[in-house]
């Protein structure tokens, strides 16, 4: 059968169905039940998957997959008589037809028993320390603005904090003087000092740092963000502390009934692709 490819289908923010299937030829349409899903629009629909450099069967696999399981759920869907009502999602913004069509169905095909308390406090029990609430940070930076696209100006800005960096790790005391001095953030006024941070409250590079730094330590090579190359020093850190059951139990209750869901929704395509007849692409269920 070949490499084994993974292609997964959402909907609405969840994972309902992941299947394997053996890449075709690329650029052939396929066929589910009858009706021809063409190579244009499996082209089109490779934009929206990821694939390693200079493999594009890998994305174009991944598009066929899923669009096959689209055309299964609308299929299902009018099999059942069911009529598209596109409800709103974003301002001025509504569902379509066939995203009405199948939410619908998921609605009425997914039959799961829902998380009991029972069910939440024998998750929290097996390892209460993963509960906790978010850490703090109390960071100061040196920034060297730059716009990452911008080749010629991030080779400078990265030359320049990499200068910054060894002076500050010759030189801890004199970070703050050092901020003040070159640092390209409005925070340069007082000595680089972001005040308290919080998961969320930086950009992801930056938070990713500080996740690996323990108290006065300062970065040991220049961080990039879209603001361009960051020296960070982390001035203090407050753990976060593990959580009792009651503080926790909603979000454990609805992480419990979103798999659940995605377990029916899977179950459901499954059941769909294994009285199909899909021809231009193998697919097996999980």
């Amino acid at each position: 059968m070949g490499d084994q490819l993974q292609a997964v289908f959402t909907s609405g923010g969840k994972t309902i169905a992941r299947a394997r299937a053996a890449p075709p030829p690329i650029g052939g349409p396929i066929t589910v039940n009858g009706e021809l899903i063409s190579a244009v629009a499996i082209r089109a629909e490779t934009q929206h998957h990821n694939a390693p450099k200079g493999k594009p069967a890998v994305a174009w696999t991944k598009a066929a997959r899923a669009l096959a399981i689209r055309t299964l759920l609308l299929q299902e869907a009018r099999r059942r008589g069911m009529d598209a009502e596109p409800v709103q999602v974003g301002p001025g913004r509504f569902e379509t037809d066939e995203q009405a069509l199948i939410a619908q169905l998921l609605d009425a095909a997914t039959d799961f028993a829902l998380p009991t308390e029972a069910d939440a406090r024998a998750q929290w029990a097996r390892d209460p320390s993963r509960f906790r609430s978010p850490p703090l940070w109390e960071v100061s930076h040196i920034l060297c603005a730059c716009d990452p696209r911008d080749n010629a100006g991030r080779a400078k800005a990265l030359a320049r904090a990499t200068t910054l960096t060894q002076l500050a790790l010759d030189s801890p005391r004199n970070f703050s003087d050092l901020a003040r001095r070159e640092s390209d953030c409005g925070s340069r006024a007082n000595g680089g000092v972001l005040g308290q941070l919080g998961p969320g409250d930086s950009v992801p590079e930056f938070e990713a740092a500080l996740l690996g730094m323990r108290e006065a330590d300062i970065t040991s090579e220049p961080v990039l963000s879209r603001h361009g190359y960051h020296v960070i020093r982390l001035d203090a850190v407050a753990e976060g502390r593990a959580l009792p059951f009651e503080a926790v139990r909603r979000s454990i209750l609805d992480a419990l009934e979103k798999k659940a869901w995605s377990q029916a929704a899977a179950d459901l395509v499954n059941r769909l692709i294994a009285s199909a007849e899909i021809s231009g692409v193998t697919m097996q269920p999980n």
